[in-house]
């Protein structure tokens, strides 16, 4: 199942479209509603809500990154190990 939906996610990623609403996403996330959001008083962990906010923020954009690279270096024509395309 797991090489399935990794083959299925990466094929995903692979259109332009999902780049756009990955920036956008990550454009509005770092914007003052959701900062205003996670700007409490509150510790998680003894670490202030903002700082692991941002900081889950950017270790998720860098594994998006990360999985958009690793979809363009993809094969157009990948095929499994029995000779039919995915």
């Amino acid at each position: 199942m797991w090489p399935k939906l990794k083959s299925v996610v990466l094929q995903s990623l692979r259109f332009k479209e999902s780049w756009v609403i990955f920036f956008i996403l990550g454009i509005i996330m770092m914007n003052y509603p959701f900062i205003s959001i996670f700007d409490k008083p509150t510790f998680v962990f003894h670490l202030p809500l903002l700082y692991l906010y941002l900081q889950i923020g950017w270790l998720v954009s860098i594994l998006v990154i990360y999985l958009f690279t690793k979809a363009n270096h993809l094969p157009k024509n990948q095929e499994d190990k029995k000779g039919e395309p995915r």
